[in-house]
């Protein structure tokens, strides 16, 4: 009986003990760089579980994996004259949501056909505290929505505000950023999308932005991926990005993660999934538990905080289409 519970034991501790450190060997110190990089990339992109690769590698080392693996900038001025406008008069709702699930992740698309229904707005409070996708939509009495920007408070503040830069309607909404440069999509007078790796408050105006909004990465520019290595170096991750296609419709994507069926989507995904959808920009958004779509008064996806909707400072918007008003000759 003895011998048993020595046996029982010791096959426990070779579970609790060895089997764990054998795994992280493997990991970070033996042949796997691809999973090596995975798991780092995806730790360093989470507010609050980069230990799990600072435990066991170096700054040196982690840095290293993070700029060998994320997107290279393309130095190239967009060509807005290649995005031809061209709204469907047959589509009378002209917006379609496709469903781009795949074995790892569920994602959704939200298909617009006219980009000028889409705009970037702020939560109601801005400053002091931010809202929902959800409550943002409503307030805006808007068709639906995703989340945009990140925002500067920690991972448990109240997302009032917004890191980086905001221009809502033409009106910059954060006068501490007009001196500095950022990485920002958004949109001009004529409805076409921006995307830039850094632009400074100066040139948003003399481009003519009624919507900006700060993140990373630039997805494509162009026509062209920027991810040609690897996985993206942001990891596995829940996410949100936006892009726009040659004929203007804009295309709004988020990718549930960090739950059971469905663990999220590297940036190549993301790439992947804006490429066969016909994208010429996209842009990297606002992911992890802030990623989130709203269409038509419900909540499309599942967002990963256990709590629900998570507060975010901004979001884009899809606005009721614009109703012609019908006119009726009389006979006197």
């Amino acid at each position: 009986m003895k011998k048993f519970i020595k046996k029982s034991v010791l096959f426990l501790l070779f579970q609790i003990i060895f089997i764990p450190a054998l795994t992280i060997i493997l990991v970070f110190y033996g042949p796997f760089n691809n999973i090596r990089d995975m798991v780092v990339t995806t730790a360093m992109t989470t507010m609050s579980h980069q230990y799990f690769a600072t435990l066991f590698l170096s700054d040196e080392k982690i840095n290293e994996i993070l700029n060998r693996t994320r997107p290279k900038q393309i130095e190239e001025e967009q060509n807005l004259d290649d995005i031809q406008i061209n709204v469907d008069s047959n589509n009378t709702d002209g917006i379609e949501l496709v469903d781009v699930s795949s074995s790892t992740f569920n994602g959704y698309l939200l298909i617009v056909n006219d980009p000028a229904r889409v705009k970037l707005v702020t939560a109601p409070k801005l400053g002091s505290v931010g809202a929902t996708t959800s409550k943002i939509v409503e307030a805006y009495d808007a068709v639906g929505g995703i989340n945009a920007g990140g925002f500067a408070d920690d991972a448990l503040g109240t997302g009032g505000k917004p890191d980086g830069i905001v221009i809502e309607d033409g009106v910059l909404k954060t006068p501490e950023a007009r001196y500095s440069s950022y990485s920002i999509v958004g949109l001009d007078n004529d409805n076409k999308m921006i995307v830039s790796y850094s632009m400074t408050y100066d040139k948003m105006k003399s481009l003519n932005l009624r919507s900006a909004v700060s993140f990373q990465p630039v997805i494509i520019i162009n026509g062209k991926p920027t991810i040609g290595y690897g996985d993206g170096g942001w990891g596995i991750q829940p996410r949100s990005a936006i892009g726009q296609r040659k004929d203007g419709a804009i295309l709004m994507l988020v990718i549930d993660g960090r739950q059971k069926g469905s663990l999220g989507a590297t940036l190549k995904n993301v790439q992947d999934i804006f490429l066969q959808y016909g994208a010429y920009n996209a842009f990297n958004l606002d992911g992890g538990a802030s990623a989130t779509m709203v269409y038509n008064g419900k909540l499309v996806n599942k967002p990963s905080d256990i709590l629900g909707e998570r507060y975010v400072p901004t979001a884009f918007i899809i606005t009721k289409p614009i109703q012609k008003e019908s006119t009726s000759e009389t006979n006197e």
